[in-house]
């Protein structure tokens, strides 16, 4: 079971790098199409932009329609509103027509002005910029076709009122409310009991889906947050359709999202791109970063071990080939997408002041992380010791350093730490190392014993090195003992802890079992006779007695 699925993660995860790696250059090979409709033409035709503004009719649009006169397109529109809302509570049919007033003289081939009415009441005058906004062609085609609109829409709203529209919104309201709630219990119940066993017979997954969220799981909770939120932004589309004035709202509300998402208003060197354009360009470039790391993954955990050469070799070699592709991959994607480097290059030496100040220590470490990989004076797999962390150097990255300690706990130190304070480095050039172990015996035992003693316990660990041999140190005579000092050689540093352990129950025994006793502080108090009472001078007595008359004089006695 093991073994199948190893060999089930391993072309899982294969299979994540075909996906990233097939995204990635689908959308890179998409970008200069994005390019190519971003960029402008060679010799433009700038027609003069015409502002425009919705005319609603019961929170339904009727068409955009630009200003005329000294009238601007809001306040022409709002004008057209307030003549057709009388028109809406009408009990009686809407009689729309056109009639024609004045005389022409704009090479139009029929003569007078076309103006709507509805049931005699002016709506409306069309223009010039009406007919370039609608593109009808003519005034009169203009004006048979916007009154069409609102023939039809007027016929519309006065059926839905009648047919009572409030109580049939609220209860269409309850409804997607209910079903919409329905759905999101629908998608947890699917995602965290139906699918895990499923994904646990084609995959290693965990069917606790509650522990830590990392790779696999992070997307599968990642798609579960997108459905919902998908659901109630449905639900709430519908419900917005529902009722005049939400339905109005959320026209403008998608429409100026709209234009400030996908409008080209964004100048970049030569070229205008869009919001959406940028955030796309973000994704493409996150992208190659994720799949650099993907590719420098399959490097560490394929090639590189079968090259025989060390982890912090091997290490160093990763990190480079990941930031080398992270930095040829974008370089193309930008040059895909038509950006000039050169306005990068402005920005960023505008953003050179920001980062000397507000990220100074962010580049510092970046900095010192490339320094360690490159000088290697602190590389993956050594032991090392600063201050209160003591462990192994499990990862260099970026910005900081893993350090693995003694109890399996990961601390990040920023990689400067290493560079500006002193660093015990265990396994710097050469894994052996010496640690000495302090011992101290009472002053009656012989330290020629002591000595072959202690010696005698080096030899029963096998972990110990014979060469280097193990040396005996007489340190001096201390205030209730004798003090020595074994020092040994090991070649594990990481295991320094257990094998001081081991070799303190060693001696203990080795001790022990030569009647040689390990002593405990002991003070001698000396208590010098004299005589009683206390022989004082007259000086001290007269002293003493003023004393005592300032202190009754205070009390008020």
């Amino acid at each position: 079971m093991d073994i199948a699925q190893s060999i089930t993660g391993k072309r899982l995860r294969w299979a994540w790098l075909g996906v990233i790696v097939a995204l990635v250059l689908h959308l890179a090979v998409l970008l200069p199409v994005f390019a190519d409709q971003a960029a402008p033409a060679e010799n433009p035709v700038t027609p003069t932009e015409i502002s425009t503004h919705p005319v609603f009719l019961d929170g339904e649009i009727l068409f955009e329609l630009p200003g005329a006169g000294d009238l601007t397109a809001l306040e022409r529109a709002k004008t057209i509103e307030n003549n057709l809302a009388p028109l809406v509570t009408s009990a009686n049919p809407v009689d729309v027509r056109i009639e024609y007033r004045g005389e022409r003289d704009d090479g139009w081939q029929q003569s007078g002005t076309p103006v709507i009415l509805a049931d005699r009441r002016y709506i409306m005058t069309i223009t010039g910029n009406d007919v370039e906004v609608g593109k009808a062609g003519s005034p009169q085609a203009q004006a048979e076709v916007w009154a069409t609109v609102i023939d039809q829409t007027l016929e519309e709203v006065r059926t839905a009122r009648q047919d009572g529209l409030y109580w049939r919104a609220v209860i269409a309201t309850s409804a997607a409310v209910a079903l919409a709630m329905g759905i999101h219990w629908l998608a947890g119940k699917i995602w965290h009991e139906w699918l895990p066993p499923v994904l646990s017979r084609l995959t290693s997954w965990s069917s606790d889906v509650d522990g830590n969220v990392t790779g696999l799981k992070f997307l599968f909770h990642l798609s579960l947050f997108l459905v919902r939120i998908g659901v109630w932004l449905l639900a709430v589309t519908y419900i917005a359709n529902l009722f005049p004035l939400t339905r109005q709202l959320r026209y403008l509300v998608f429409n100026s999202i709209q234009d400030g998402v996908f409008n080209r208003n964004l100048q970049l060197g030569s070229q205008e791109y869009s919001l959406f354009d940028l955030l796309l360009l973000l994704v493409v470039l996150l992208g190659v970063v994720i799949a650099a790391s993907a590719v420098t993954n399959l490097l560490r955990s394929r090639f590189l071990r079968m090259t025989g050469i060390s982890v912090a070799a091997q290490e160093a070699i990763a990190i480079l080939s990941k930031y080398t592709l992270i930095l040829l991959g974008g370089v193309v994607i930008l040059q895909l997408w038509g950006i000039d480097l050169s306005s990068i290059a402005l920005i960023a030496s505008g953003l050179g002041i920001g980062i000397g100040l507000g990220l100074q220590n962010l580049v510092k470490d970046f900095v010192s992380g490339l320094v360690m990989v490159f000088e290697r004076p602190i590389q993956v797999g050594d032991f090392v010791d600063f201050g209160q962390v003591k462990g192994t150097v499990a990862r260099i990255g970026s910005r900081g350093t893993e350090i693995r300690t003694l109890d399996h706990v990961s601390i990040i130190v920023p990689n400067s730490r290493f560079l500006e304070n002193e660093v015990f480095n265990w396994s710097h050039g050469n894994s052996v190392s010496r640690i000495r172990l302090p011992v101290g015996v009472s002053y009656s035992s012989d330290p020629q014993k002591v000595k072959a003693a202690l010696l005698e316990a080096c030899q029963q660990d096998q972990q110990v090195l014979k060469a280097p041999a193990p040396q005996v140190f007489f340190k001096g005579f201390g205030d209730s003992a004798l003090e020595f000092e074994l020092a040994v050689w090991i070649s594990q540093p990481s295991r320094q802890v257990i094998i001081c352990s081991d070799l303190y129950f060693a001696i203990e025994a080795a001790l022990r079992h030569h009647n040689i006793e390990i002593p405990f502080p002991q003070r001698d108090l000396h208590i010098r006779s004299g005589s009683l009472p206390i022989v004082t001078s007259q000086e001290t007595q007269r002293m003493l007695q003023q004393l005592n008359d300032l202190s009754d004089h205070g009390n008020g006695v």
